[in-house]
């Protein structure tokens, strides 16, 4: 990854890589904000925010922002996680300063109005009731609050029904203007472009958003995980949906590389251990894999499956004995097949200038080490038994934290207790 960073006056960092050989620019504006930093009466605040700012400024309506990024085949979207809020658009190259005048303007000048937080306030309550009618969505939340306890980092960044419908458009306008500073924005961009005119925009468009002088959020690393905590979430369903897991590592740590192939080898592909011993070779689920999230400060490690509740018991077991073995005998066989799969997943993923503008502009939003692809290649190849070994003992050793959504009873926790010792 050749690239370009400069920090402007203002606070705002501007991030680029030049793709030469591309007709189109993805252009992000990623915001330190997101629901870690959130009080509970701010809860669902950013995300709120995020639908809000598309509803228009002082300079265009919602119909506008809509129909000048139409009118040139471009794309824009924006997400909110955990820790990050970004708002991004893909163009023509020669489009870049239309789509970078309309995100600038969304982020300056966005009005916020009682109107809008009304009409949108009923939008996320839909996104709400989304998520509570997706078990197999639901489950993963109710796991990083097990997992994380009371730390804001548990914090679903779509909030509660009950926040959404309490939060107002003070309340939001006054987050926005104190949160939506030229210090926690970094500007990334990928493809046909000059780093140079991207800066002369961002100063001449950005500005400091009108807002200077503010700080970054203070931010607390959780100071313990969870352990040995079941949660049921009775729900009826044909399907018991489980993830068990606990404390993982953050996005800094020398462990990361092994962990992700230690990720891999457990539940990462159809060849994982968790695919063929609970899927092929018992059959008792359909889908099941693990993952690991590293924030950047903490970090979680779980991993999923969903199954007929009859069965949820000899799951969890399998699913527990996989734990406890995996960095006890994974053998020479699976961590290069673990290896090669990640190595194809880093180059793969890189294929477009959205790709390269999101893994750009993450690391660099959240402080992270700026990893090229060649140097990425070289540190899982580095990987070995030994490494895989020494994160399992820090990572799965247990006690577990386990969340269930299902056919159970809430005082029924006791069921489960095995699978979390």
């Amino acid at each position: 990854m050749d690239h370009q960073r400069t920090n402007l006056a203002s606070g705002v960092t501007v991030v680029t890589e030049s793709i030469p050989s591309v007709r189109s620019v993805t252009l992000g504006m990623w915001l330190e904000v997101g629901a870690r930093d959130e009080t509970p009466e701010q809860a669902g605040c950013s995300h709120f925010l995020e639908h809000l700012l598309f509803k228009g400024t002082s300079r265009r309506s919602a119909r506008d922002i809509a129909e000048e990024l139409d009118a040139v085949g471009g794309e824009m979207n924006a997400f909110t996680s955990k820790e990050l809020t970004c708002f991004y658009a893909r163009v023509l190259d020669r489009d870049l300063p239309l789509a970078f005048d309309v995100l600038a303007d969304m982020l300056v000048d966005a009005r916020n109005t009682p109107t809008d937080v009304e009409a949108e306030r009923e939008v996320v309550l839909s996104e709400l009731d989304l998520l509570h009618d997706t078990p197999d969505d639901l489950v993963h939340a109710d796991a990083a609050e097990v997992v994380l306890g009371d730390h804001p980092l548990a914090s679903e960044p779509l909030g509660t029904c009950r926040s959404i419908q309490r939060l107002d458009r003070d309340t939001i306008h006054a987050y926005y203007l104190d949160r939506y500073r030229p210090e926690t924005l970094t500007v990334a961009a990928a493809g046909n472009l000059d780093h140079d005119h991207v800066v002369r925009l961002a100063d001449e468009l950005l500005g400091d958003l009108g807002r200077p002088g503010g700080t970054r959020p203070v931010r607390v690393a959780p100071t313990r995980y969870q352990q040995g905590e079941v949660r049921i979430r009775e729900q009826a369903s044909e399907q018991a949906h489980v993830v068990l897991g606990g404390g993982g590592l953050a996005q800094e740590d020398d462990d990361r590389f092994a962990l992700r192939v230690l990720d891999t080898v457990l539940g990462g592909g159809m060849s994982s251990r968790l695919f063929q011993e609970i899927r092929e070779v018992r059959g008792l689920a359909y889908a099941t894999f693990s993952y690991a999230s590293s924030f950047t400060d903490a970090g979680l490690i779980a991993a999923y499956l969903g199954t007929a509740p009859g069965k949820v018991d000899e799951a969890l077991a399998v699913l527990r004995d996989q734990f406890d073995r995996v960095g006890d005998d994974v053998t020479g066989e699976e961590l290069e097949r673990a290896k090669g799969s990640l190595s194809g997943a880093v180059v793969l993923g890189l294929e477009d200038t959205g790709s390269r503008m999101s893994r750009l502009g993450r690391q660099v939003a959240t402080g992270a080490e700026v990893v090229s692809v060649d140097d990425a290649l070289t540190r899982i190849a580095a990987v070995d038994l030994g490494d895989v070994r020494r994160v399992a003992a820090r990572v799965l050793a247990g006690p577990h934290d386990l969340a269930v959504v299902g056919p159970f009873r809430q005082d029924e926790p006791a069921r489960f207790l095995a699978a979390v010792a």
